[in-house]
């Protein structure tokens, strides 16, 4: 479960200061699904940095499955996010010089414990998944701009997330791959049981999200 109380996000200006995100309160079970939109600038990557713990908010609080991550040590936290959360940004973030399946891997390699053959397993297993079981040993410079977001989505899920967090995911796409990686996020999502947020621009995206909040002049008021 992720539970949202009272969050809100300021940021110091010469003039005092700036508050982005004000009194953010909602309650996602596992399973649930959520889109955010709002205009440019209006706190929605903001509000995303703190639920992934990022970024600490200004007021408020913040439970992943019953737990504060700001409230951990700094190895803890880091650790935290990299067991509980998941993230796709609207750039796929893939490493260059590694395979398709290395870059998958990577959150395994700075995991505390694992066996690394059920990790490639796995990796393998959510690279069949999203459509690239014969792109294991591509570069992500061999890869469409699609296939690149469907490796990222597949790294974001390769430590089982409880939370799947999206920034614009379909932002650099066009129309038929933005509606596969859609289809895809929402699919893994119910297969996983997981948390999945995504903020987005985009009102084609928002509407295949069963739970639809938007952020106006700092407020996030649920709209469906």
């Amino acid at each position: 479960m992720l539970d949202v109380a009272h969050v809100t996000k300021q940021y110091p200006t010469p003039r005092g200061p700036l508050t982005v995100v004000s009194d953010a309160t909602f309650t996602l079970d596992a399973g649930q699904a959520a889109a955010i939109t709002g205009p440019s600038g209006s706190g929605k990557s903001s509000l995303l940095y703190m639920l992934g713990a990022l970024e600490p908010p200004t007021g408020g609080t913040i439970l992943l499955a019953g737990q504060n991550p700001f409230a951990l040590t700094p190895a803890a936290l880091a650790e935290f996010r990299n067991s509980q959360v998941g993230f796709v940004f609207q750039d796929h973030c893939l490493l260059p010089q590694c395979s398709v399946l290395e870059n998958v891997l990577v959150p395994t390699m700075v995991a505390a414990s694992g066996d690394g053959r059920e990790d490639v397993a796995w990796a393998t297993s959510l690279l069949e998944d999203v459509g690239l079981s014969d792109r294991l040993d591509h570069r992500p410079g061999a890869l469409s701009g699609g296939e690149r977001q469907r490796a990222a989505v597949a790294r974001a899920l390769i430590r089982k997330p409880s939370l799947l967090l999206c920034d614009e995911p379909t932002g650099n796409l066009d129309q038929r791959s933005a509606d596969a990686v859609s289809a895809l996020l929402l699919d893994l999502h119910q297969s996983l049981k997981n948390v999945l947020v995504v903020v987005t621009h985009s009102p084609r995206l928002a509407s295949a999200f069963p739970v639809q909040f938007e952020i106006r002049d700092a407020r996030l008021e649920r709209v469906r």
